[in-house]
């Protein structure tokens, strides 16, 4: 029982900071869940079908909000499924080791410029440009995404903002999209998984509450600003983690 009370409060934690950005949290709860004495598949299907369901729940607020741009979302989705085999294929020309730093120096660099760059308000884009837009962002994505074994929304975020969109819908296009990327990951994994019926119901339970305080959060109380440095400073988090792992912490 000690267990799982643990494990659906750290769910509730990082879920609720990483709703905000829009990313799901199987990056930090897997190791989380492996500490805790779970078996690596079963941690890695939980994790992933949270991150789909939490993204769910955040997205039945972001949506009537308007916060997801479904026309950047469906061509980003669509082309980062289809690439990130590739990109997992071209992983094994490349060492693993120089991937990883090649990634933790791009997610310092995204992270310094969510804190620090401004980016100036664009008119709002056509659907062709938009559609265009959703195809280049999904396949760097899909294709990095697939070759470092991570995420591809830590490369969404800040591309869109850079692209022009505000921080909060940048946040909620990219939740939209980590719905479905999860959800095949997780279809991936539950093949091979066993799973623990009461730590998925305690950990979707505090993933279901989190991803709802997360999204009020993001919606009503944090300005566009405030979520983009939340944004940041969970990037620069992630790249310290990967770090601390390369360096055999």
């Amino acid at each position: 029982m000690t267990v799982y009370l643990l494990a659906a409060g750290i769910t509730l934690f990082f879920t609720v900071w990483l709703t905000i950005a829009g990313l799901g949290a199987a990056f930090i709860l897997v190791p989380l869940y492996l500490a805790l004495g779970v078996e690596l598949h079963s941690a890695m299907a939980t994790a992933l079908l949270l991150n789909a369901i939490a993204m769910a729940f955040a997205c039945a607020r972001y949506i009537p909000a308007k916060l997801v741009d479904v026309r950047l979302a469906v061509p980003i989705l669509i082309v980062a499924t289809a690439l990130s085999p590739l990109g997992a294929w071209s992983s094994s020309f490349v060492p693993v080791t120089t991937l990883k730093w090649l990634f933790i120096a791009f997610l310092v660099f995204a992270g310094a410029m969510m804190l620090f760059y401004k980016p100036q308000p664009r008119p709002a884009a056509s659907t062709t440009r938009a559609v265009g837009s959703g195809v280049a962002v999904g396949s760097a994505a899909g294709f990095l995404g697939g070759m470092l074994g991570v995420g591809g929304g830590n490369f969404v975020v800040p591309v869109l903002v850079w692209l022009g969109l505000d921080a909060k819908h940048a946040a909620g296009t990219t939740a939209f999209v980590v719905i479905f990327s999860s959800f095949a990951g997780f279809l991936g994994q539950a093949s091979i998984a066993e799973f623990d019926g009461a730590l998925l119901a305690w950990t979707a339970g505090a993933s279901i509450a989190g991803a709802l305080l997360g999204a009020w959060l993001m919606h009503r109380k944090l300005q566009s600003a405030q979520v983009k440095r939340v944004i940041g400073v969970l990037l620069f988090l992630i790249a310290a983690v990967m770090a601390w792992k390369l360096l055999g912490g």
